[in-house]
């Protein structure tokens, strides 16, 4: 598989504050990654910096071009979408898809209309009479309708009503995911990217708490449901996260020997919801791997 992004040591500042501190990100072509974490994170400064938006210290490489010195080469092969991404509101949705085409050559106007068709966007509306949601779904529609190699989105359903998520989700592993694109998906919404995801990653204050594939948390992660007096004994086996279950407790555990665990209760694998949140209030495992 061929390497499209390999990050090492990537730091931004923003005066005293550190958004990124020294992120090391490599993804080879077929990947969709889930870049999890809560607001401040880090997580929009990363992309930016991938993207080439904003200057970063460390060495970067995305398609074999450097961002920060060639990235109009780089974006001919890349596509994304902003949280805060705007669209200009004079223009009606076909004049819109018009101008894409002409400036982009890798853009179907074929494949945006076919996406379009399954929403109420209707082509001769201005875009400043459209619904915050309707605007999403243009944005969207565009997006996905240009042969990138690399698609960044960035809290992409954001306004959306969860039937439109489910269904953009379907679409973009269906309609546009092949094993040449490799897409990285920053979002809230876990539960909904999981099923999709091949590999996760969780940022927290700059820094890389996970990142795994998604076939390998199985190998570092257990989560034991306990009900009775084992609870008192799973708790001393130092637990990175817990919760309550009906009966009982739901602890999750990091490297401890599945054999330690399994007299104890029913062991299953974490959730990437659940392993988030465990990590968050325990900020405990390797933060450059692990």
């Amino acid at each position: 598989m061929e390497t499209i992004i390999n990050a090492t040591g990537i730091s931004k500042r923003f005066g005293d504050h550190k958004a990124v501190d020294s992120v090391d990100l490599r993804l080879q072509s077929g990947t969709i990654l889930g870049l999890i974490g809560p607001n401040g994170a880090g997580k929009t400064t990363l992309l930016r910096s991938l993207l080439g938006l904003c200057d970063c210290k460390g060495e970067l490489d995305v398609l074999g071009f450097d961002p920060r010195r060639e990235r109009s080469k780089m974006l001919d092969q890349v596509c994304s979408i902003a949280d805060t991404a705007v669209l200009p509101g004079w223009m009606t949705v076909r004049q819109l898809l018009d101008y894409v085409e002409g400036v982009h050559p890798r853009f179907s106007r074929e494949r945006a209309q076919r996406f379009l068709s399954d929403t109420e966007v209707g082509l001769k509306r201005r875009i400043k009479q459209l619904s915050k949601g309707m605007i999403v779904q243009l944005h969207l529609a565009i997006v996905m309708s240009v042969d990138a190699r690399l698609l960044i989105l960035d809290e992409p359903t954001l306004g959306l009503d969860i039937m439109f998520r489910k269904r953009f989700f379907e679409q973009l592993l269906n309609d546009y995911y092949d094993e040449q694109r490799t897409i990285i998906i920053s979002t809230h919404q876990v539960d909904e990217v999981e099923n999709i995801l091949t590999n996760v990653m969780f940022m927290r204050s700059g820094k890389t708490l996970l990142n795994e594939r998604m076939d390998a948390i199985s190998e570092h992660y257990l989560e034991l449901h306990v009900v009775g007096s084992a609870i008192e004994k799973a708790m001393g086996l130092k637990p990175i996260g817990q919760r309550s279950i009906l009966g009982g407790k739901a602890f999750i555990y990091q490297d401890t020997p599945r054999e330690v665990l399994q007299e104890l209760g029913e062991l299953r694998v974490p959730t990437v919801a659940d392993l988030f949140v465990a990590k968050m209030e325990t900020g405990k495992g390797n933060e450059s791997g692990k």
